[in-house]
């Protein structure tokens, strides 16, 4: 009977569509990637830089009220400035790096017509390799403010973070805060992972898709600077990228944040559902 049913259906005997493409293995196979290893080491490595800047930069101009003016004054308020001064670009090449090189690095590898081959379904390929690619942008969000966290506490002690608006937070309400703004901060940031992982299997260039969706973050902000645009500016993928600041407030103001929320969420589904529909409609020749 079962070999009847593997003849109709033109499987081979013992293939299950589960079984191809795991998660842990795909995980294990881009944690040992060069590209990712220096990703995150640059990342841990990022807060002591930091710290070597402030270290040798003159520390009394402290007493402003922006964020970097106010980075040495505690453990919660150098990873606010870590994070502040990294979301606008670091970050974004970051997720660009690892959605856009999801299916492009194995069409420029040559490796995508066999893995389809195998056989793995071409829906199940994207999804794999967009949970990796999720995983590991995750793990790299936490992994900056963790760092920047454990090193500020270490230097500058456990002081009250202060908003550019003179709000005092404590340590302990400080740290439930900044673990609100990397929630906010990884889904603002969903719109990019779709634009990459679209990119990426529109192209054979690794470099395109990853290029291509740092450069469309660039615009968006360079845009969203333009005053002239007015209400237009609220339609830009980039305009809530900040929005995560309002937590610091002692009465926080969720409608921003909200906006972004939605804003994201709607973009990440239009160009997921993009990329879905052409990865699935693409003639595979590499």
């Amino acid at each position: 009977m079962s070999e009847q049913m593997t003849a109709t259906d033109g499987r081979a005997p013992g293939y299950r569509i589960e079984r191809t493409l795991r998660v842990g293995v795909e995980l294990r196979r881009q944690v040992t990637r060069r590209r990712t290893q220096i990703t995150m080491g640059f990342l841990a490595l990022l807060p002591f830089l930091l710290v070597l800047a402030f270290t040798l930069g003159d520390s009394s101009s402290t007493e402003g009220g922006s964020f970097v003016d106010r980075a040495t004054t505690g453990g919660l308020g150098f990873t606010v400035f870590t994070l502040f001064a990294s979301i606008g670009f670091l970050l974004v090449v970051v997720v660009a790096l690892f959605f856009g090189d999801s299916v492009s690095s194995e069409a420029s590898w040559s490796s995508l017509r066999y893995l389809l081959a195998i056989p793995v379904p071409r829906g199940r390929l994207l999804r794999q390799k967009s949970v990796v690619a999720g995983l590991l942008s995750l793990f790299a969000l936490v992994l900056l403010p963790a760092v920047a966290l454990a090193v500020g506490t270490a230097l500058y002690g456990t002081g009250d973070i202060v908003s550019p608006l003179g709000d005092t937070l404590s340590y302990g309400p400080g740290l439930v805060r900044l673990l609100g703004a990397i929630v906010y901060i990884a889904i603002s940031l969903l719109w990019v992972a779709g634009l990459a992982s679209l990119l990426s299997v529109a192209t054979d260039a690794p470099l395109g898709a990853v290029g291509g969706a740092v450069m469309v973050t660039i615009v968006s902000e360079i845009l969203d600077g333009i005053p002239a645009l007015e209400g237009l500016r609220d339609y830009l993928p980039t305009h809530h990228a900040y929005a995560w600041t309002a937590l610091l407030s002692t009465d926080v103001d969720w409608s921003r944040m909200a906006w972004g929320t939605l804003s994201s969420l709607i973009y990440a589904t239009v160009f997921g559902a993009a990329a879905w529909y052409r990865f699935s409609r693409k003639d595979i020749t590499s």
